[in-house]
């Protein structure tokens, strides 16, 4: 059935029921009215709303629905986790072409809710509209564990601090580049690459222990590492030195993409891990209590020049390539 056959708000209703109420106390009214309604309580707030759009962020069939809608929300989540918070309720907005199948859009929710009922998640709203291509806009509101906690900002880098990233870079850009140009792996390499691009898991409990430690400012890496470490610089008024022997690449990468590798961690995106900055006490503590791996790539200097990237002897190293930015073609 397509989505014209069964209508805006049949569709609605379909998705209502898949998404239900939530096991959330603090909800009041979720899906079926004007507004969704919680209690407020004591902590900070925190609101983020991103796009996913045919063509611009996914291209058309390189994924199954419910992978496409797992890693929608999982890319908003992880904008939560880059503030140290903990994501509750997420409203989800659909544009989608008349021919649209049900059983697609359906998908699409099934996945987006594996992954919200992991986070305790609740989906309390959105809107369905009709469009010449799918957009999937999702906005999600968090908070802090309590007022007193602090937040990670990306403005409050200082020189002398380390630059550090959890888990490892360039796998989810690998995994497109897999996709997009059909290349052929052995098993255990295409299943890591496929996992990488198509379902990431946001690093929510890392972004609360980075509060927990002590840690001031993160970024989650969505646009590539050197574009993400730009955006804490301009935001903090400094400068970041990263050696990139240290840039913690998977083997696999390494193995199946040779010299591209680097290129796919310092500039591919959509890994989803946590950038930050520390002091080296701080990041040793992290690094203690963190389940995943946590690699320092480099360091935070006075300046205003964005990343300088350096080899292991410390000579300059130019890339081109810095990340991806809408509007910019490169």
């Amino acid at each position: 059935m397509k989505v014209s056959e069964l209508g805006e708000f049949g569709l609605i209703d379909l998705l209502a029921e898949m998404a239900g109420g939530g096991q959330d106390e603090q909800l009041l009214i979720g899906i079926g009215d004007d507004a969704a309604a919680w209690k407020g309580d004591a902590s900070i707030q925190l609101a983020t709303v991103d796009s996913f759009v045919q063509d611009v962020h996914f291209p058309s069939g390189i994924a199954p629905w419910n992978e496409l809608g797992w890693k929608a929300l999982a890319a908003n989540l992880s904008d939560i986790a880059a503030m140290g918070g903990a994501p509750r309720y997420a409203l989800v907005s659909l544009a989608l072409p008349d021919n649209t199948e049900v059983d697609d859009v359906t998908a699409l929710y099934t996945g987006m809710l594996e992954l919200a009922r992991e986070y305790r998640v609740a989906i309390v709203g959105g809107d369905i509209v009709s469009a010449p291509l799918v957009v999937i806009t999702i906005t999600i509101l968090g908070s802090t564990k309590d007022r007193d906690k602090h937040i990670l900002t990306r403005s409050a880098a200082e020189p002398g601090e380390l630059v550090a990233v959890t888990g490892e870079l360039g796998t989810a850009a690998a995994g497109l580049e897999m996709l997009t140009k059909k290349l052929q792996f052995d098993p255990q390499a295409t299943a890591c690459l496929d996992r990488a691009f198509l379902h990431p898991y946001p690093r929510i409990a890392e972004g609360q222990l980075l509060v927990d430690q002590g840690v001031k400012t993160a970024i989650d890496l969505s646009d590539g590492l050197i574009s993400d470490l730009n955006q804490i610089c301009k935001s903090s008024q400094v400068s970041a030195r990263v050696e990139i022997d240290r840039v913690p690449i998977e083997p696999i990468v390494k193995a199946q993409f040779s010299e591209k590798a680097l290129e796919l961690a310092l500039s591919g995106g959509e890994d989803y891990e946590l950038l930050f900055t520390a002091r080296a006490e701080v990041i040793d503590k992290v690094k203690r209590a963190a389940a995943c791996p946590i690699t320092v790539i480099g360091e935070i200097v006075a300046g205003k020049e964005g990343v300088t990237l350096v080899d292991s002897q410390g000579n300059p190293f130019n890339l081109g390539k810095a990340g991806w930015e809408h509007f910019i073609t490169r």
